[in-house]
């Protein structure tokens, strides 16, 4: 079946853009082809520094004749309704079909070829594409990323005729914009449009670029006796940059070796898209850099290496000026620096914040077996890079350079350690600290966060997240899983936001929700912490009405809670689970239907007849279950309380099976009985509220 091939063709595509612009490309195209009836047998889409392209296999030449059926007025409707409907339908009201009291439109519409089709939707992409940024030139009339230059459009090899703007469809593109021959060249199908791209040194596929990319680098080290510093991120940028990736290996001078690694690195990485290198087995960078050229230099690229060298010893001598200086200066001028930088308009200065953070950290020290004046110390200075020269130049190395500059003015290594880590984790595959005096500090900061930001009403909505508060909540669970801490939220945000009360009372703090109804912000970052929860427990396979139930208890321990979701998972597997909580659903809704008769009796339930086999089977399950699962509770083993849960089930079935509740005479030490069996189910989880 024919074969549809779109290339629109502009100057320069931001390399950041152009993935989506992949996606928002065949997503587009996709839903204009469904709305004409069309379902292509494959379609995919491709982005490269100078253009976006399509092709999807098996369109039909034309649409098949189609018949709409349309509902109608009711009959007897009032005339204006029915004089509406026959003009969208454009039909007389003869022509109208009554289907049980209903006025029905037949309409049959004849199939358009597809190249109309085409060329429509084309223009509708072209004219809605969701470019984040975009640039109006000619008539501005046409706005696209860059101006755009071309429209390759052809179906089944045979030009689709539009027109966009005074530029015209064809079955034309052109190569490299300096290799190669300089004249454009015919494509009528997709084999051909490859074939002339790579011959005009185009690689298509960003996927062939990165491979093409990494395969040119690991030969050039292997020869040096080098190894790549891998980097998916520049990786994916630099694939963006080049349409023919050429990797070429320069020299840097080894006296900027005496700086950080992530100085060197983020010095190549931000403003030279290089690659760093080290010798192969060591730690450490050697003085080599790779820089990927569009170009396929004469000289082996000697020439490009030599200019890339001369710009990155400019900016590395840049980075050694700000590291000298501000070894010079140290962290106590820092520190006053930052009475003078606001951190948020309602929240004060960032010395105002890193109080906060001080006072957190200490309170949350002894907790994880950290020296409390340590921890105190690493806080207080865990901000103060934010001053320094080196990090206003490279924003991304705070925390970083705080943990060198400490170690350089000889302050222990674990207040150095907790300095560098305390903004981890700051990504999913970011490790998170280990250090007692590193995780109170990492924590102190991200709870403050959490909490400031919620006590002013910036809270995130929808996809909106301007200050990273999930990422924060996120880092701070894993934080104490990974660690396996046991710590309370609620012991540190209730203190904090009285903390937070007083500094509103001074006027530190714009928020007067701080007056009128504050306790309830804890009660709110609780449930945050529940939904971020829910999605790390999802990510592992654990059902989110798990944790509902397990929060339900009020425990704000995060470690303790999965360790009750792991074994209340596991056991809700088992046959046993499953019955029992099938069980007390049925005592649920019992108890919930005579509660709506009136107040439940309450008290302990008396020993039932000898003759009631049932009965007195599960009375003596719950008084032998008692002890044993206070005792698996107390020593925080939920695994062994579950089995000792488990004891029940086939008292509780026998019983719901064999034993008619609402008989007069027992029905209140029956109802007892059944609230004693959802209380003892319920030390363990609200089982109401797990589904099944």
């Amino acid at each position: 079946m024919p074969q549809l091939l779109l290339e629109l063709f502009s100057e320069e595509i931001p390399a950041r853009m152009q993935a989506q612009a992949a996606k928002d490309l065949e997503r587009m195209a996709r839903e204009h082809l469904a709305a004409a009836g069309f379902l292509p047998e494959a379609l995919k889409t491709f982005a490269g520094p100078r253009r976006l392209t399509l092709v999807a296999e098996g369109l039909p030449l034309a649409q098949a004749d189609r018949k709409e059926e349309l509902k109608g007025p009711r009959v007897g409707a009032p005339p204006q309704a029915m004089e509406g409907f026959l003009r969208k339908a454009g039909l007389t009201q003869d022509q109208l079909v009554e289907r049980d009291g209903v006025y029905m439109a037949f309409i049959e519409k004849k199939g358009r070829p597809t190249a109309e089709i085409i060329a429509e939707m084309v223009e509708a992409i072209v004219r809605g594409f969701p470019w984040p940024k975009s640039m109006i030139w000619g008539t501005k009339k046409l706005r696209w990323v860059r101006p755009l230059k071309r429209i390759l459009c052809v179906l089944d090899r045979e030009v689709v005729p539009f027109a966009i703007e005074g530029i015209e469809s064809g079955d034309v593109t052109e190569g490299h914009r300096f290799m190669g021959e300089a004249k454009p060249f015919v494509a009528k199908d997709f084999d051909e449009y490859v074939a002339g791209l790579e011959k005009h040194f185009v690689v298509l596929d960003v996927e062939e670029r990165k491979a093409r990319i990494l395969e040119g680098c690991k030969t050039l080290c292997f020869a040096r006796h080098l190894e790549l510093v891998e980097d998916q991120g520049l990786l994916d940028e630099v694939a963006g940059l080049a349409e023919w990736p050429t990797p070429v290996l320069g020299d840097m001078d080894p006296v900027f070796l005496s700086l950080p690694p992530e100085v060197i690195r983020t010095s190549m990485r931000t403003h030279q898209k290089y690659f760093a290198v080290r010798k192969a087995g060591e730690e450490g960078l050697a003085p080599h850099f790779i820089t990927i050229a569009n170009i396929q230099p004469a000289d082996g690229g000697a020439v490009i290496a030599a200019g890339n060298a001369k710009v990155l010893s400019s900016r590395l001598s840049d980075a050694r000026f700000f590291w000298d200086e501000d070894v010079k200066v140290g962290f106590e001028p820092w520190l006053k620096k930052l009475d003078g930088v606001t951190f948020h308009a309602k929240l004060g200065t960032m010395a105002q914040r890193v109080e906060r953070i001080v006072a957190l950290a200490a309170e949350i020290a002894p907790l994880v077996g950290a020296d409390v004046e340590k921890t105190k110390e690493a806080a207080r200075l865990a901000k103060a890079d934010l001053a320094s020269q080196m990090v206003g130049e490279f924003p991304e190395l705070q925390g970083i350079m705080g943990g060198y500059y400490a170690r350089t003015f000889g302050l222990d290594h674990e207040i150095a350690d907790a300095v560098r880590d305390h903004y981890k984790p700051q990504g999913p595959s970011d490790a998170v600290p280990t250090a007692p005096v590193s995780i109170a500090v990492a924590l102190a900061d991200k709870l403050d966060t959490l909490a400031s930001f919620f006590a002013i009403e910036e809270k995130p909505t929808g996809s909106k997240d301007p200050y990273a508060l999930r990422r924060a909540a996120l880092g701070a669970i894993r934080i104490i899983l990974e660690n396996n801490r046991k710590i309370g939220f609620r012991m540190f945000f209730v203190p904090y936001l009285d903390r937070m009360q007083a500094e509103w009372r001074a006027g530190v703090v714009t928020s007067p929700r701080l007056n009128a109804d504050w306790l309830s912000i804890s009660t709110e970052l609780l449930a945050f912490f529940a939904d971020r929860l829910k999605v790390t427990l999802r990510d592992q396979g654990k059902r989110h009405d798990l944790v509902d139930a397990v929060f339900a208890l009020g425990d704000d321990d995060l470690a303790r809670i999965v360790a009750r979701v792991e074994a209340l998972d596991g056991f809700l597997k088992t046959d046993d689970g499953k019955n029992l909580l099938a069980g007390y659903k049925r005592a649920s809704n019992i108890l919930k239907a005579e509660e709506k008769k009136g107040a439940l009796p309450t008290g302990a339930p008396a020993e039932p007849a000898a003759d009631s086999a049932a009965e007195v089977g599960l009375y003596n399950a719950l008084r032998l279950l008692d002890k044993p699962l206070k005792d698996a509770l107390a020593k925080e083993d939920f695994t062994g309380a579950m089995t000792q849960l488990a004891e029940l089930r086939g008292p509780v079935d026998a019983y719901l099976d064999g034993v008619f509740v609402n008989e007069p005479e027992h029905r209140d030490n029956r109802l007892r009985t059944l609230a004693t069996v959802r209380d003892a189910m319920g030390q363990v989880a609200d089982f109401g509220l797990i589904g099944g």
